[in-house]
This record gives C-alpha cells, sequence and structure tokens, in this order.
C-alpha cells in the first residue's frame, strides 16, 4: 500500500502536464484502458507479484484520472451548475458501490474468481463509454510545457490563501477518511456492536453518502462559507461525540454525522478548487493541488495510526482538532476570498 500511494504521489504531476497536452478526452481513454488492464491481471493473480503489479498500474491509473474527471464535469457544466454536477457525481459512485456489494452477497459469495471476472467486465464496460465523451480543451489551450508547468507550480506554492485553503481540505479529508473506514469498526466493537451490527451499519452510512446530491441546493440557501462553515463544525462536534461516548448507538450517530459533512461539503470543495483556476492548464493546476492535498493526508494518516495503536481515544482527540484547525484555515481563506 505504501509503494502504492508513492507511486501514485510521484506520477500525479506528469499526467497532470500529459492530460494539458493531448487532451482530456484521451486521457480519460488511456487511464480507463489501464484500468481494465489492471482489473485482468487483477482477476488472473494468484500470488504476491500479481497483486502488487496490479496495485502499482491501479496507482499510475488513480494519478492519471485524478483532475482530469472534475475538469471535464466543470467544463461540461452549465454556469452555476458545476456543484450539482459534483454531487451526482459522487452520488453516482456510492449507488455504484451499493450495487456492487449487493450483487456481491446476493450472487457471488465467496467465488473470487467470478468477483475478479465480473470485476474486469465492469472496468471495460467503464473504458467503451469513455469513447463517448466530448473534448472539452481546444487545440489552442494545449501550449502546457516545461515551463508552463514551473510556473503554475511557482504560483501555487506562492499563494499563501490558496495553500491554507488546501491544507484544510487535507486535513478534513482524511479526517473522515480514516474515522469512517478504519476507526469506525474499532469503536464499534469498544461499544459491544456485534459484527453482524457493523456491517448493517456500514451499508446504512454509506447510503447516507449520497445526500451529497442536495450540496447545491443546502449551499444555496446557507452560501458557500456558511455551507463550508456547517460542515467543519459538524465533524469536529462528530469526533467530539465518539471522545466522550459508550454507547453504540451515539457512535454510528457520530459516524453519519461525519459521513454527511464530508459528503455535503466534497462537490463543493471541488467546485472553490476549480473557481481558482486561472490557467487553461486547468488538470496540472488540480494535480498539484493534489499532490499537496495527498501529502498532507499522507502525514496526517500516520499521526492517526499511531495515536489508535496508543489509545482510540486519543485518535478521535486528534480528528476534533483537526476539523477545528481547517475550519480556522477556511475562515481566513474565505476572509481574502470574500466569500459570504
Amino acid at each position: 500500500e505504501s509503494i502504492s500511494l508513492a507511486l501514485c504521489l510521484l506520477m500525479e504531476l506528469p499526467w497532470g502536464v500529459i492530460a494539458d497536452k493531448i487532451g482530456y478526452k484521451k486521457t480519460m481513454l488511456v487511464c480507463c484502458g489501464l484500468y481494465f488492464v489492471s482489473k485482468i491481471i487483477f482477476w488472473k493473480a494468484t500470488g504476491f507479484v500479481g497483486f502488487l503489479a496490479e496495485r502499482c498500474l491501479l496507482s499510475v491509473v488513480i494519478a492519471g484520472l485524478s483532475g482530469v474527471d472534475t475538469s471535464i464535469l466543470y467544463l461540461s457544466s452549465e454556469k452555476n451548475k458545476s456543484q450539482q454536477v459534483f454531487g451526482i457525481y459522487e452520488g453516482l459512485g456510492t449507488v455504484g458501490l451499493l450495487f456492487a456489494a449487493f450483487i456481491y452477497s446476493a450472487a457471488i459469495g465467496e467465488r473470487y474468481k467470478m468477483a475478479g471476472f465480473l470485476t474486469m467486465i465492469s472496468y471495460g464496460i467503464a473504458a467503451i463509454l469513455a469513447c463517448f465523451l466530448q473534448e472539452v480543451k481546444s487545440e489552442e489551450e494545449r501550449n502546457v510545457g516545461t515551463g508552463e508547468f514551473i510556473i503554475l507550480l511557482k504560483e501555487t506554492i506562492r499563494n499563501k490563501y490558496l495553500l491554507l485553503f488546501l491544507i484544510g481540505i487535507a486535513v478534513f479529508n482524511e479526517t473522515h477518511q480514516t474515522i469512517t473506514v478504519f476507526l469506525n469498526q474499532l469503536q464499534y466493537v469498544r461499544t459491544g456492536m456485534s459484527e453482524v451490527m457493523i456491517g448493517y451499519i456500514y451499508i446504512v452510512v454509506t447510503i447516507v453518502g449520497l445526500c451529497g446530491v442536495f450540496s447545491a441546493k443546502l449551499t444555496k440557501w446557507l452560501g458557500k462559507a456558511g455551507m463550508i462553515r456547517l460542515c467543519y463544525i459538524a465533524a469536529a462536534v462528530a469526533c467530539i461525540g465518539l471522545v466522550i461516548t459508550n454507547c453504540a448507538w451515539v457512535s454510528v450517530a457520530a459516524i453519519m454525522i461525519l459521513r454527511v459533512g464530508f459528503s455535503l461539503a466534497q462537490p463543493l470543495q471541488t467546485e472553490l478548487q476549480n473557481e481558482q483556476i486561472t490557467t487553461a492548464n486547468r488538470a496540472t493546476a488540480l494535480s498539484i493541488n493534489a499532490v499537496i492535498i495527498d501529502s498532507i493526508g499522507i502525514g496526517t494518516n500516520v499521526v492517526f495510526g499511531a495515536l489508535a495503536k496508543y489509545n482510540l481515544i486519543a485518535a478521535f482527540i486528534f480528528g476534533a482538532i483537526l476539523c477545528v484547525v481547517g475550519w480556522i484555515l477556511f475562515e481566513i481563506w474565505n476572509r481574502r476570498r470574500a466569500y459570504v
């Protein structure tokens, strides 16, 4: 997993430059094709070397898709509709996860070769569908080179307010990811929940993630700043709830609140990232952002792991602190951006 993460970070920036050079549709076609190949390897793998090869190729693909998919959606959206589109995008991903889980539970069970084969088929279909995408980057805009890349990198590093915004996103994302995917199970066991009940709760929490499709509507009511503020505060409260409770149902409620906050914030923060890009080389700029976010995420993930090994409560306290820090960084950035 460490090799996979490192490879993903190393490939993030080169892929952004390639995408801006050859166009977003061609990049999607290449990445979806490689994704399909990785699942063929996964289907046929029988040992460590095979699965390692699949993970390495998967890392290259994820790095390639990062920023390109959201760039296509942002540039294809009507004015002021991108947040709604990103919400639908996140929601469809959750629906796909639930559908796959249902098929696995109802028809596959322990037939792992069949699961690998169906996984390969689904990614093959995705590669075919990528052929019908429309290119959104004109020939005139494909002028990124080494000089342009260095300029974008310097501009990002020198923009301290953008860095604060990205750090705020990173700590929030990592808190959500670590607690709702890994530490939640430890908390459930600590409160006495059975494995069967934990499985049911996982399904419910996943379904709750569909609330991201309402992100745009809530933002119209609360405003962009109000929406982000609410999500950070809700996440911090959820972490504090996990610190002070030994009750299973309170723990479940806290995890659900954290998931809801993230699901509502994700489409908006993706739109805000895109709004701040002034260059035609959007994929390159988003790749630079992603490297910064992922690098910070790796660091916080290590701290989460060390704290959880020492004491689970300490990890939840750290999560609450990160959410508050992210909120403060957002408020500093927001004053600069004058979002109200």
